[in-house]
């Protein structure tokens, strides 16, 4: 109730400081008591008396002049006493416009507040919203409570062939006489994953990742949090989230585990680092990533958890494949002589060449103009492909990465 009052109190400022201007009646306090003119005339008939005293003009002049002055005085008066007639009324334009502005203002702004407005809502400073996510993240459902309310029935299993499922469920009993078996246990954690058992190959997993110790790599740290993720059914639990820590500690740019960074973000409060996560990863690239497709399917959501707005994709043209050729184009060089679809595709690299060097682009664009170079066999426009490319990501380790390997491909070798 007091929110109400409280705006209602707003409502009625805002809409009084609007109005005034329009309904406010002029007061005769607001024109002075005497005419202007009629001043100027009193000054005159008093300069009249003083120019007869000093004998400058005639006292026939004197009286004619007089009668004159006193004639225009009459006049401003009776116009003074017209005007005056008017004051006090304000004008019925401004009533009109004063109740559309009333009425437009209320129903707007409860149209809006009907939007975007939470009613009942309770305040939440930063601190209590601080606190309230520093609860929530304490009391997040385990991966084990999580696993056991979802299940680990599989449907893939049933279809697998026969002989291959029995041939899983010897493994099985050989990895449980002998638990240490590393080799055992990634074939193990490999083979439940493919029959759909994700919580068994979580364990699996997590069994190789603490056999391994020091020696367990990123790629070990990132498979093991997205099997976790998959056997949560998508939630990033606590554990699942230490072990995209892990991987993230030894290779800052595995696009995979900063993929499922994102989404833990996304699941816990900070949209905006997630899309500024998944935005780099679009960019980064390559197109069939696959992460890409699910980046892409969510992050207009994460957009506006955020409180962004994305600007409408733009959309491809009717024939293009993505940078490069349109099919059309592709199977006009398929008629072509060999001397001409080699023009045609100097003239097609050459075009790539200029928007990259003019406008910039992605890893892998950069990587496909490498490997075209290479491919037509001028390793010196290779070079310079490469080293405009590493300019452009310098400090970006997963560009490099497609970059360098680009250049590998194409033969440069600095």
């Amino acid at each position: 109730m007091a929110f109400w009052i409280t705006a209602l109190v707003a409502f009625l400022v805002v809409a009084g400081i609007l109005l005034w201007p329009l309904l406010r009646k002029r007061q005769t306090g607001d024109t002075p008591e005497v005419h202007p003119d009629i001043q100027v005339y009193r000054d005159q008939l008093a300069e009249i008396d003083t120019d007869l005293a000093r004998s400058v003009l005639s006292p026939e002049a004197a009286e004619r002049t007089r009668i004159e002055v006193a004639r225009r005085i009459l006049e401003a008066d009776k116009a003074d006493k017209k005007r005056d007639r008017s004051v006090g009324k304000a004008p019925v334009a401004g009533n009109i416009v004063a109740a559309f502005l009333v009425v437009a203002l209320g129903v707007g702004a409860f149209a809006i507040y009907r939007d975007l407005g939470a009613n009942g809502a309770p305040d939440l400073p930063l601190a209590k919203r601080r606190a309230e996510l520093a609860r929530q993240q304490a009391n997040r459902p385990t991966q084990e409570s999580v696993e056991a309310r979802l299940g680990d029935v599989s449907e893939i299993e049933k279809k697998a062939d026969p002989t291959y499922r029995k041939l899983v469920e010897n493994l099985r009993k050989a990895v449980a006489s002998r638990p240490d078996d590393l080799r055992g246990q990634k074939l193990l954690a490999e083979h439940e994953a493919r029959l759909g058992h994700f919580a068994a190959a979580r364990k699996a997993q997590q069994r190789v990742v603490k056999l391994l110790g020091d020696s367990a790599t990123a790629k070990d740290y990132t498979d093991l949090a997205e099997l976790m993720i998959v056997a949560a059914g998508g939630y990033v639990s606590p554990k699942a989230e230490r072990a995209l820590g892990a991987a993230i500690d030894l290779d800052r740019s595995d696009p995979r585990a900063r993929y499922y960074s994102g989404l833990d973000l996304a699941q816990n409060g900070r949209a905006d680092l997630a899309y500024k996560l998944w935005s780099e990863l679009l960019d980064e690239g390559p197109a069939d990533a696959p992460w890409i497709k699910p980046i892409r399917s969510q992050i207009a959501d994460v957009a506006r958890m955020a409180g962004m707005r994305l600007p409408p994709p733009t959309p491809p043209a009717a024939t293009s494949t993505g940078p490069g050729p349109t099919q059309d184009q592709i199977k006009a060089a398929g008629k072509m002589s060999a001397s001409g679809r080699q023009k045609f595709i100097k003239s097609m690299v050459a075009r790539l060449s200029n928007r990259l060097t003019s406008k910039g682009g992605s890893a892998a664009e950069w990587a496909k103009l490498i490997n075209a170079y290479g491919v037509l066999g001028d390793s010196k426009k290779a070079g310079e492909a490469t080293k405009l490319a590493r300019k452009a990501y310098a400090g970006n380790d997963a560009a490099l990465a497609t970059i360098n390997g680009a250049a590998s491909r194409a033969g440069i070798t600095d």
